[in-house]
């Protein structure tokens, strides 16, 4: 079954106990509500579940993971980044972002430096062997995009939906 609530924006208000109307009988929308197929915060979650497995042989002959290929595509695209940048960039803290920046020095793709004009940052940059990764990689979104089955236009707009579903999720959060 489909859920057909529309909100306004910032209006999922409960009056009285009663739940939206979902085109259901009103005694089983709060069960229909609570059904795991029903659920978009599963949906996403099995779907970031599904690009781990799909990004997996498409990464593992550059010797990344998902988290590492996130990292050098920023650096990729911007070499010489703070390690707190790269934190707000991909919203991971430090206890996070540290260890995975680690494995990526010690398999020889970047280098971390306390900067000479403020020793409290530091700054994470390619090696020669981080930048040459950088051609063997070119290929991984074109085939992310085949093994998606979906048409450019649904992805982009599948992102921008994502993106402002994200943002108002953070907004309520704060």
């Amino acid at each position: 079954m489909q859920l057909n609530f529309e909100p306004k924006a910032h209006s999922c208000v409960v009056y009285d106990g009663t739940w939206p109307s979902w085109g259901i009988e009103m005694g089983k929308q709060k069960d229909e509500a609570r059904k795991l197929a029903n659920q978009l915060c599963f949906a996403v979650y099995s779907t970031a579940h599904a690009f781990n497995k799909v990004y997996k042989p498409l990464l593992d002959p550059l010797g990344l993971t998902y988290p590492q290929y996130l990292v050098m595509l920023i650096l990729w695209d911007e070499d010489e980044v703070t390690v707190k940048q790269l934190g707000q960039r991909l919203q991971l803290d430090s206890g996070t972002l540290t260890p995975l920046l680690k494995r990526l020095e010690a398999n020889g793709l970047v280098t971390r430096r306390r900067s000479q004009a403020d020793e409290r940052r530091v700054v994470v940059t390619l090696t020669e062997a981080g930048k040459a990764l950088d051609a063997k990689a070119a290929n991984v979104p074109r085939d992310l995009f085949c093994l998606s089955g979906m048409t450019l236009d649904g992805l982009n707009q599948l992102r921008t939906t994502l993106l402002a579903l994200r943002g108002e999720l953070i907004s309520s959060a704060e």
